[in-house]
């Protein structure tokens, strides 16, 4: 066989060797593009939602109820915008959402974080004992122990005051769990080490445990302060007077018995949704890594 040949055929071998490693791309290809549209698909069934509510805030009260509905405003207006600032005291009920949620997410960062690491780092009789407990809370849903703590609210006097939105909130079982979980992974010989150089558990805690766990507080921040900003039930029960009412729970005057002012209801829902949309934005990066970081799929 002359050299020429051998060439050949080893040109000609090589190019059904690309051939055939190119074959199993074209269903991979097909795979990718079918995945790339269901995902567009369900990203466009959740932005709906969003999309009609800040579309319905700014059209006329005339807009709202007509038949067949329009996606988008025939003419736009920002007077639904005005009445939410005029007809309820949107600034008071701000304010107070932002104790309320914030006062909630200060407290249980502390109290769930402690409880966290003496769970993650400590070793003590009923420890496991104590986590399975914390952990079936969860199960329990908020509204069973609605009526109990309503009442020793109202013995404490803390009806119509911060100090009953916030205490009953300031700690959270979910929290306790996924730190616990982050203090968990955190390397042993860091606390063996600083325990050698006479740091006691509580400077560990403080100056060891917490700043490498900033990935994890900041996401369990985000979630605690998101669930308690959109809150309806606890704060529309704990108070009686607008002055001490959160966003949700004054919202609900614009729902009647025979009427319901739909434009005005989304005005306030898109003036409340801009707070969480602007905190996500700056946090998301620690949300991610938090979530990727603390073992929860």
């Amino acid at each position: 066989m002359s050299e020429t040949e051998v060439r050949t055929r080893g040109r000609s071998g090589t190019s059904r060797a690309a051939a055939r490693a190119r074959r199993p791309d074209a269903p991979s290809k097909v795979g990718r593009l079918l995945l790339t549209v269901f995902l567009v698909l369900g990203a466009l069934a959740v932005l709906f939602p969003f999309v009609w509510m800040v579309s319905t805030s700014f059209k006329p009260e005339s807009e709202v109820i007509t038949y067949p509905p329009h996606l988008f405003p025939q003419h736009i207006t920002v007077q639904a915008y005005r009445d939410v600032w005029t007809q309820i005291h949107f600034a008071r009920l701000f304010l107070n959402s932002v104790l309320f949620a914030g006062g909630v997410t200060l407290a249980s960062l502390v109290f769930d974080s402690l409880t966290a690491y003496a769970l993650a780092r400590l070793r003590f009789p009923g420890r496991e004992l104590v986590f399975w407990l914390i952990l079936a809370t969860l199960m329990v849903p908020f509204q069973v122990l609605l009526v109990p703590v309503f009442l020793q609210v109202y013995h404490f006097g803390w009806l119509n005051t911060y100090q009953g939105l916030i205490v009953p909130r300031a700690t959270n079982g979910f929290g306790i769990f996924m730190l616990r979980q982050f203090f968990a992974s955190i390397p042993p010989s860091l606390d063996e080490a600083a325990r050698i150089d006479g740091a006691s558990e509580f400077y560990i805690f403080r100056k060891i445990t917490l700043p490498l766990s900033m990935p994890a507080l900041a996401t369990l921040a985000i979630f605690h302060f998101t669930f308690n900003w959109n809150d309806f039930l606890w704060p529309l029960v704990i108070t009686s007077s607008d002055t001490m009412r959160t966003l949700p729970a004054g919202l609900a005057v614009f729902s009647g018995q025979h009427e319901t002012q739909y434009n005005l209801m989304m005005a306030g829902a898109v003036l409340t949704l801009l707070p969480l949309l602007i905190a996500f934005i700056f946090l998301q990066r620690y949300f991610v890594r938090g979530i990727a970081l603390s073992g929860l799929k």
